[in-house]
């Protein structure tokens, strides 16, 4: 009888303990969820910037490309021009083809470099080249928080498996799982090229 009277005791205080086990792993999982969200919006930010640097450089180099043709072109009316000044008996019209080659190199020096527009060549090279970092950066970033968001969503299930099962090592394999998916989401975030994953 005493057995007996014991039995009831001990399966309160089993189903305590165990009711106790389950708040902690409810809690793991909440945490777990809140940081596969800040991974998930850090990612969905990183592959929007992604896109929208490779457009600004694509549009950038373009840019670029367009300042380099009527350089070339400007440039090379300057040449032709100069060549022929010799050939000019009338002063006034060799005066006039000397402020015209003046004109066009000028043109072409603007072409080239204009830090008050910040829209010559060199500007606009130095500018597309930042946007790629900047692509780059936030590609890099992404690879890293896609692997934060896998590990942290491989934690829950493994969370939640544990209140199913019981098994207490998969609480340990979740919690191992969330640490790596937060580490992933500080370098995506702080050093996305620490690390090459593609």
């Amino acid at each position: 009888m005493a057995g007996h009277g014991h039995a009831p005791h001990e399966q309160a205080e089993h189903a305590e303990h165990h009711g106790a086990s389950n708040k902690q792993i409810a809690l793991l999982i909440s945490v777990l969820a809140l940081l596969l969200a800040i991974s998930e919006t850090l990612g969905k930010a990183a592959q929007t910037t992604t896109l929208s640097q490779n457009i600004e450089a694509s549009n950038l180099w373009a840019f670029f490309q367009g300042k380099t043709v009527r350089r070339t072109v400007v440039q090379s009316h300057a040449r032709e021009l100069e060549i022929m000044l010799p050939s000019f008996s009338d002063p006034k019209q060799r005066e006039a083809a000397e402020t015209m080659v003046k004109r066009w190199k000028e043109e072409a020096a603007r072409y080239d470099t204009e830090p008050e527009t910040n829209e010559g060549r060199k500007e606009l090279a130095a500018r597309a080249k930042k946007a790629e970092k900047k692509r780059d950066d936030a590609a890099a970033a992404h690879h890293h928080y896609e692997v934060a968001s896998a590990a942290l969503q491989i934690a829950i299930v493994l969370a939640s498996a544990t209140i199913i099962t019981g098994i207490a090592m998969l609480t340990w394999f979740s919690a191992g799982l969330g640490i790596v998916g937060v580490a992933f989401t500080g370098i995506g975030l702080f050093a996305p090229h620490a690390i090459h994953l593609f």
